[in-house]
């Protein structure tokens, strides 16, 4: 009891309810809910008396929002990824299509000659 209390438990999730205290004092819950009522109503009349929540509840509270917020950076950054990685594939598949077409122009030597490009004037 004291160890739930004190926010220090070793068997239990640290709650003050009568099932951690159960599992603190290695019992069957109804063991205290129906033979040791006397320890039931004291442990309930001392949570009553707590104005605090243990330690361990804020402390899993608080690294319980530092890990929400470190997931969702990580799925924010696995999108940013995926969206890269499809870019990179789109532009090795262009590549590997120019390889190719070049490949096709060369001539029996190997060489390939690419003719400069005349840019035509627009319309505008």
């Amino acid at each position: 009891m004291i160890r739930l209390l004190v926010g220090t438990p070793l068997r239990s999730d640290g709650q003050l309810t009568i099932k951690s205290l159960a599992q603190e004092a290695g019992l069957k819950r109804n063991k205290l809910t129906h033979k040791h009522t006397g320890l039931k109503d004291l442990f309930y009349a001392l949570v009553r008396t707590q104005d605090t929540r243990p330690k361990i509840v804020d402390d899993l509270k608080r690294t319980n929002g530092e890990l929400q917020q470190k997931l969702t950076r990580l799925w924010a950054e696995r999108d940013r990824l995926r969206t890269d990685v499809q870019q990179l594939v789109r532009v090795v598949h262009v590549l590997e299509v120019e390889n190719q077409q070049m490949r096709e122009a060369a001539g029996r030597d190997g060489v390939v000659r690419v003719l400069p490009v005349q840019h035509r004037p627009s319309d505008r």
